[in-house]
C-alpha cells in the first residue's frame, strides 16, 4: 500500500468517490491498439460523479477542489489509465486557470461554468506544426480578423488532445494587422470546424489529440475571450502539476504490476517467490525511495501554492516538480520491468503499456531543458539578491 496522502475526512471522500468509479476504467491495450480510439465510457464516468465541474466554485454547481485534491485525484485517476488522466487534467487545468484569474468578462465566464456545470469539456488549441510548443513563445499561424460585429478564425491546431469529446475548443490565433494573440471560444457544433484524426502516437494513444482545423470560423464578437499579453505567458500556472501527477500515477501502476509478481512469481530454480531475493529487493527499494521523494515534493509545492499569497514566485519550483517526477516515473518503469523480465514486453502486460506513456511526460510542458535553464537562472537571481550584498559587506568591514 502506497503512502496516502490525503489529510482530512474531505480529501479521502473526494479520493474514494474517484477511486470506485476508476477501479472500473477500460485501460487495455486492445482499446487502444490500431486506431487511438478514446476512452468515453472513463470520461463519462467521471462526469457521472461530478468530476468535471468539481473544480467550480460551490455556488456555481462544483465544489472549489484546491490544487492539492486535484493532484490526489489525478494521480489515482492515472493508476487506472494514464490517457484518461491526462486528458480531464487539461479539462480541470484550464478551469482553474479561469476561476483564478478571471479574465473573462463576467458575464461570458458566468455563462460558460454552466456549460462546465452541465458536462461540457473544453481545452486549448494552441500547439501548431510550424510554431511547435506554445511554451517556447512561437506567434500562432492561425489567423483572426474582424468583420463587423463577427470573428472569423481561420488555420490548424495540432495536439488537441481529448479531442473526440471536446464540446468547446480555446483556439489562440494572431489578430491580422496587429502584434496581438487573441484566444477564441469555438463551440464544438459550430459547422466549420473539422477533426483530422492524426494522432498516431505510441504513447498515450487515448488522448486522441488530432488536428483542429477551422475553416473560416464565424464567431460572435465576445467570443474573442481574452487578449493575451506578455505578462500573461509570465504567470505560474500550478494546474499543470496536474502532468507530473499523471505520470506518478502510471508509475505506482507500474510498482504495483512488479510487487505483485515479484509477491507471486517462484521459478524452479528457487523455492519462494523472487520478492526475496537480493537484487529484486535492491529494485523495490529504489522504487519505493524515487516514488516517495516525488510525491512529497509534488504534494509539498501543491501545499505552498494553495496557501501562499504570492504565487508567481513559485514558477520554477513548479517546473522542478515536473522534471523530477517525470523522470523518476521513467525510472520507475524502467525498474519495474527488470523486475518483471522478459514477460514485461508482452503486448499482454501492462507495463509495456506504462513504458511507452510515460515517455509522454518528456514532451509535456515545461521541457526538461527549459526547467534546468529557469532553475539556473533563479540560483543567480537570489545570489544577487542575498549572497553578493552580503560579501560585499564583509568585504568593506574587512577593509
Amino acid at each position: 500500500m502506497s503512502i496516502s496522502f490525503a489529510k482530512t475526512e474531505r480529501q479521502q471522500r473526494l479520493l474514494e468517490r474517484v477511486s470506485e468509479k476508476a477501479q472500473r476504467f477500460t485501460a487495455s491495450d486492445a482499446l487502444y491498439r490500431g486506431g487511438a480510439p478514446f476512452p468515453f465510457d472513463n470520461i463519462q464516468a467521471l462526469k457521472d460523479v461530478g468530476y468535471t465541474a468539481s473544480v467550480l466554485p460551490e455556488e456555481l454547481g462544483g465544489e472549489s477542489l484546491t490544487l492539492y485534491d486535484f493532484l490526489l485525484l489525478q494521480e489515482r485517476i492515472a493508476e487506472a489509465d494514464g490517457s484518461t488522466a491526462l486528458s480531464i487534467g487539461w479539462h480541470i487545468g484550464i478551469m482553474m486557470e479561469l476561476i483564478e484569474r478571471r479574465n473573462w468578462k463576467h458575464e461570458m465566464f458566468t455563462w460558460f461554468a454552466r456549460e462546465v456545470s452541465n458536462g461540457a469539456l473544453v481545452n486549448r488549441a494552441a500547439s501548431e506544426a510550424q510554431t511547435g510548443s506554445p511554451t517556447r513563445g512561437g506567434k500562432p499561424q492561425t489567423s483572426a480578423y474582424k468583420s463587423g460585429a463577427e470573428w472569423i478564425v481561420t488555420g490548424r491546431k495540432i495536439f488537441t488532445t481529448m479531442a473526440p469529446a471536446l464540446d468547446y475548443f480555446l483556439v489562440t490565433a494572431s489578430i491580422e494587422d496587429t502584434d496581438e494573440v487573441g484566444e477564441f471560444l469555438v463551440p464544438r457544433s459550430h459547422g466549420s470546424i473539422e477533426i483530422e484524426e492524426t494522432w498516431d502516437s505510441i504513447a498515450m494513444q487515448g488522448t486522441a489529440s488530432h488536428d483542429l482545423i477551422l475553416h473560416d470560423v464565424r464567431l460572435p464578437e465576445e467570443y474573442l475571450v481574452e487578449r493575451i499579453q506578455p505578462q500573461t505567458k509570465k504567470k505560474s500556472n500550478g494546474w499543470l502539476l496536474h502532468i507530473p501527477a499523471c505520470y506518478l500515477g502510471i508509475a505506482r501502476a507500474a510498482r504495483t504490476h512488479a510487487l505483485e509478481f515479484a509477491l507471486s512469481y517462484i521459478p524452479n530454480s528457487i523455492n519462494e517467490p523472487i520478492i526475496g531475493l537480493p537484487n529484486v529487493q535492491t529494485l523495490l527499494g529504489q522504487i519505493e525511495l524515487e516514488l516517495t521523494q516525488a510525491r512529497y515534493f509534488m504534494y509539498g509545492v501543491a501545499e505552498k501554492w494553495d496557501t501562499a499569497r504570492e504565487r508567481d514566485n513559485i514558477g520554477p519550483e513548479l517546473a522542478a516538480v515536473k522534471h523530477a517526477a517525470t523522470n523518476a516515473a521513467i525510472s520507475v518503469v524502467d525498474k519495474s520491468m527488470r523486475i518483471v523480465g522478459a514477460r514485461s514486453l508482452s503486448e499482454k502486460n501492462p507495463l509495456q503499456r506504462y513504458y511507452r506513456d510515460v515517455r509522454a511526460g518528456l514532451h509535456n510542458p515545461p521541457m526538461d531543458d527549459a526547467t534546468l535553464s529557469l532553475l539556473a537562472k533563479r540560483a543567480q537571481e537570489v545570489w544577487k539578491k542575498q549572497e553578493k550584498p552580503k560579501r560585499l559587506s564583509k568585504r568593506i568591514n574587512v577593509t
